[in-house]
């Protein structure tokens, strides 16, 4: 409707601009709403290993217990508790006060919504701070927050706009509490090896370069502001920092080899950093640059020639030689670190491509730069549009619920309550105890054709896990378990002895086929097992997702098999002789 005559129209308030962007990501949350635990949620690297973990850990009560000596029984026959995730993370917190899917359902509209904010927030304090573009502001505080990052790490990814929005208010002046309480939130509820330490690598670079600018009060609230998060990581990660300091365990990363894990070469390299620069990474945030590249093309090449121009595209260089020097790191670190592996055998612990955690924010950064280059219309707005539908069109998580909502989930990806199916766990958990009159503590399992996560989840104590930290002395014990078939699978071999964080009973028959469906059942015909080194370490009964057809020539009998409405799996349960 047309203004009346001598009318103002009343702009777009920035808190009316924020609430409808916080109403649309609740809208879309929607989605993953279902009776029954009927949700799907990421599988791998996910529901296979991080939510497994906080399980053991408010089961057993030791959250908070990081005595040096304090085992966790269910996972490894013992594994020390300071190899998990510290207890002081939201997501355990949500665990011990909820079931597991509530609890990770939740927490990822936590982070979600958090990372709605913290973009907003930086995006009016200093990227878009303009009142007109408010609106806008809020439209792509909402496309960052729908992006494919993997919530089980927190706010690693989504929070780092409010971390770039307090150090770059240190680097103009004095801050009051919200803003240090802002730093020490992101230490508490993200991951200091995934992107603590970059952050505060980042952090550090811009200390250095207020002094090298003379400009020494803003360079030591810097030095505080990043103190105070570097502190906040220290208490948060105390069982890391304890296990690394005291020397608690030999981990089993310092076996990493990556002269055998990756292809050597210049143009495997560059076809990694490629994927790095145009995609990313699938753990920080997996999206087409697609938008960004657009707005930044669009203001170099369209905006009418002006002085801001000309600093505009001087900006743009230096950030596109930036981040295709962090894409070009990333390719060929696997490459680097096998080349100086065996001069600091620590590269093989640490992974610093991690770096790719901060890309994200950097190419967001600039889309918001480029935005604010271009002039109002439809234009800015399309390219924030793309980015919405770039990032839920590859947000796997948010389209295979909407793809359940309308009947047309796949099959090869199960829901939450198919996939942990405590119904089925529960028959082979009472067959036991009614056979042996054992109770799960009193016996070890091992999992085959299915990730030892799910039987972790039904309270099984497991000989095997996903884990990034477990001790080395256990890898080799664990080794002749499978040392049939992994002689029998050159692969499998490397990905156990070069890597080995799925320490897993494996087959060279299903190969990396992890997870194997009941319908159609399978069948392993030849599996060589080592029944006795099984029974060394504890374990009884091995879990299975295939029938093994001459489970004798294995040293094991068929205990049992078991089958569930809407479970995922049959399970074929087999003792060790």
């Amino acid at each position: 409707m047309p203004a009346l005559p001598g009318a103002t129209v009343a702009p777009f308030r920035p808190r009316n601009a924020l609430l409808v962007a916080v109403a649309a990501l609740l809208l879309l949350a929607l989605a993953y709403v279902a009776p029954a635990g009927r949700t799907y949620i990421l599988l791998d690297d996910n529901l296979d290993t991080e939510l497994a973990t906080g399980y053991v850990l408010v089961r057993e009560g030791k959250t908070l217990d990081y005595r040096p000596a304090t085992k966790v029984e269910r996972l490894l026959n013992g594994l020390p508790r300071n190899a998990l995730r510290p207890g002081l993370q939201p997501l355990v917190g949500l665990q011990a006060l909820l079931p597991t899917l509530p609890a990770y359902l939740l927490h990822e509209l936590l982070v979600r919504l958090a990372g709605l904010l913290s973009m907003f927030w930086l995006l009016r304090r200093h990227l878009l701070p303009a009142p007109r573009h408010a609106a806008l502001g809020a439209a792509l505080a909402l496309a960052w927050a729908v992006l494919p990052a993997y919530t089980a790490y927190g706010v690693s990814v989504l929070g780092q706009p409010a971390v770039a929005a307090v150090l770059l208010h240190l680097r103009r002046g004095p801050a009051r509490w919200p803003y240090w309480a802002v730093l020490v939130g992101f230490g508490l509820w993200s991951s200091l090896v995934l992107a603590g330490v970059f952050v505060l690598l980042a952090g550090g670079a811009l200390l250095l370069h207020a002094v090298w600018l003379g400009r020494y009060h803003a360079a030591r609230r810097l030095a505080l502001g990043l103190a105070v998060l570097a502190s906040t990581y220290l208490v948060v990660e105390y069982p890391l920092v304890s296990a690394l300091l005291g020397g608690q365990f030999v981990s089993h990363r310092l076996e990493f080899d990556y002269r055998r894990l990756v292809p050597g070469g210049v143009g495997a390299g560059l076809l990694a950093a490629a994927r790095y620069f145009l995609l990313g990474h699938y753990h920080s945030a997996l999206f087409v640059r697609l938008a960004p590249l657009l707005a930044a093309g669009a203001a170099a090449l369209l905006v009418p020639a002006s002085p801001g121009r000309y600093r505009y595209r001087r900006q743009l260089a230096g950030a596109l030689v930036a981040l295709g020097g962090a894409a070009l790191f990333c390719g060929f670190y696997p490459q680097l670190t096998a080349a100086g592996q065996q001069v600091l055998p620590l590269l093989r612990a640490f992974n610093l491509s991690r770096l790719h955690f901060l890309l994200p924010l950097a190419w967001f950064a600039l889309l918001a730069l480029s935005l604010r280059q271009l002039p109002a219309g439809r234009s800015r707005w399309a390219l924030v549009g793309l980015q919405l539908l770039v990032g839920l069109g590859m947000n796997t998580e948010w389209t295979l619920n909407v793809r359940r909502l309308l009947g047309r989930l796949p099959a090869a990806e199960p829901t939450y309550a198919a996939y942990v199916a405590p119904g089925l766990f529960g028959q082979v958990r009472q067959a036991i105890l009614a056979r042996t009159g054992q109770a799960p503590a009193a016996y070890r399992v091992a999992c085959l054709g299915l990730p030892p996560a799910v039987a972790t989840l039904n309270n099984f104590y497991t000989l095997d896990a996903y884990l990034n930290n477990y001790p080395l002395a256990y890898k080799h014990a664990f080794r002749p378990l499978i040392a049939g078939e992994l002689a029998k699978s050159p692969d499998l071999a490397t990905y156990f002895d070069a890597w080995g964080n799925r320490c897993y009973l494996f087959s060279a028959e299903l190969g990396r086929n992890f997870r194997v469906p009941g319908t159609p059942a399978r069948t392993v015909q030849h599996w060589q097992f080592n029944a006795a080194a099984f029974r060394r370490l504890g374990g009884r009964y091995v879990l299975s997702a295939v029938r093994l057809a001459r489970p004798e020539a294995s040293g094991l009998r068929l205990f049992g098999s078991y089958a569930a409405p809407g479970a995922y799996w049959h399970l074929w349960v087999y003792a060790a002789k």
